[in-house]
């Protein structure tokens, strides 16, 4: 256990610590939970509700309420089980709360487990396999890969990286900060009700339209706080102000409000331009461009786009725990 905080007037550093744990242990060894990973059962519960609302309703009005019910339910219980779950722990030791909660939080970070399958995608392009390439890079994207040439591959597995910055790093590293593992929980469920069903769908434009927005409003500063973390984390090869301006030019041409933040900082910091036609359900959606070509899209960029990522995290990891280790506070 950390020392007494009594004696630090100005600064409370141990839940800060133990959330900045949570980090090291992710980006040491990826999601401790492995295949019993608690989104499963997050997603689970929701498709199960999603399947009672559709019995029962018979109006878009009605589906509409039913997905804002479905999305209160999942985060409330998610949120309430993960708390239950860390409160027993302490009731048997404090050290066992203590190191239930870093599981658990460590479980929702997926910094390491994203990285890891970046490079599996760049390790099929260097083999010159592409047919497997496509495949492993479809595990990021929702794209069609099927028939994506090689900057194409590239350019879908850097999207990933970047908007998956705040999405599986930073911003479940911020709402951890904020409210221990059981916020940081409750930021992933909506995070997965959103990739669930928010889709501008005939399916799910009604049920999934307040899991899209309550995602957004959750993403809404912490991609405004990891795209400023990807602009300084390009000061060592000298693209700090490249990727300030593409950051701030290019960012709100995105569609989405929090995406187009990170890709857009990402674009920048690595010379590259990212966005563009692409191919959805069989149809070839248009989207803006982001950056530059400087330079072009190669497999050695997926590398450089996974470090800018964890110079990233580890910059907001830092100056995150100070800060809330100088404002004090408790987990609940």
């Amino acid at each position: 256990m950390w020392p007494s905080t009594a004696s630090w007037s100005w600064w409370h550093p141990e839940p800060a610590l133990w959330v900045l744990a949570a980090w090291g242990l992710d980006a040491l060894v990826g999601e401790p939970c492995g295949p019993v990973h608690p989104v499963r059962a997050v997603a689970a519960g929701a498709f199960t509700l999603e399947g009672v609302v559709r019995r029962f309703a018979r109006s878009p009005r009605a589906l509409r309420f039913g997905g804002v019910a479905t999305v209160i339910a999942v985060v409330a219980g998610t949120y309430a089980a993960t708390l239950a779950v860390v409160a027993l722990a302490d009731r048997l030791s404090p050290v066992a709360g203590h190191l239930t909660a870093l599981l658990l939080m460590a479980t929702g970070l997926a910094g390491r487990d994203l990285a890891d399958a970046a490079g599996r995608v760049r390790a099929a392009l260097d083999a010159a396999d592409l047919v497997t390439a496509r495949r492993r890079v479809a595990e990021l994207v929702s794209r069609d890969t099927a028939a994506l040439p090689v900057p194409e591959v590239v350019r879908a597995a850097v999207e990933s990286v970047a908007e998956n910055t705040c999405d599986a790093v930073v911003a479940p590293f911020l709402w951890g900060l904020v409210g221990g593992a059981p916020l940081l929980w409750a930021y992933k469920a909506v995070n997965t009700l959103d990739s669930l069903f928010g889709y501008r769908t005939p399916r799910y434009r009604e049920f999934g339209w307040f899991a899209a927005r309550l995602d957004d409003a959750a993403n809404w500063l912490p991609a405004r706080l990891a795209a400023l973390a990807l602009v300084v984390a390009a000061c060592p090869e000298g693209r700090t102000r490249a990727a300030w301006a593409v950051w701030r030019r290019d960012a709100r041409a995105h569609a989405s409000p929090n995406a187009g933040q990170t890709e857009a900082a990402m674009a920048g910091a690595l010379g590259v331009r990212l966005g563009g036609p692409t191919p959805y359900h069989g149809v070839v959606v248009p989207r803006p461009t982001l950056g530059d070509a400087e330079v072009a899209l190669t497999p050695a960029t997926i590398p450089a786009a996974v470090r800018l990522l964890r110079r990233a995290a580890t910059l907001v990891a830092v100056v995150g725990t100070a800060v809330a280790g100088a404002l004090g506070g408790r987990w609940w």
